[in-house]
């Protein structure tokens, strides 16, 4: 039997500023998981990586989806919408990592079938320990189908 932990880990993040992607990059660099992360700058560009077009014709199916709310293009809202009404995407996580407190962004999320909503932390420290708390349990402790499921 092989250690799910061996499998490395296909992250996407879809966020279009340029910092919180700089700090996301270094939070994963140090994960105790092997993984990798992939960046969509908007919600346009995260549809044509899910759905292997254009230039992602080659990109890897995601283990899990980390996506902003507030994007140029298309909101992660609707993205979120798209993805969990196609079957070929829909069983991927998808976790909402927004500066949004919104009670209605929450319940949106939600009734869209988001698998979590983390608001971001404001400051350095604050940011990188909430990457780590998702990277432990999500990296960890969840387990995702075995990957000749997943392509």
């Amino acid at each position: 039997m092989t250690d799910p932990a061996a499998h490395r880990i296909e992250i996407l993040l879809v966020e279009d500023n340029e910092p919180d992607v700089l700090l996301t990059l270094e939070a994963f660099e140090e994960a105790s998981v092997p993984n990798r992360l992939h960046v969509a700058r908007d919600g346009v560009e995260a549809l044509r990586f899910l759905r292997r077009e254009g230039e992602h014709a080659h990109a890897p199916r995601p283990d899990v989806i980390l996506m902003d709310i507030n994007m140029p293009r298309k909101n992660g809202l609707e993205v979120l919408q798209e993805i969990k009404a196609d079957r070929s995407l829909a069983s991927i996580p998808v976790v909402m990592l927004t500066t949004s407190q919104s009670d209605d962004d929450v319940r949106n999320s939600y009734e869209r079938h988001a698998s979590g909503y983390v608001v971001k932390p404001v400051g350095f420290e604050n940011f990188l320990n909430a990457m780590r708390a998702f990277e432990n349990f999500w990296m960890t402790f969840v387990r995702f189908p075995p990957q000749h499921d997943r392509h």
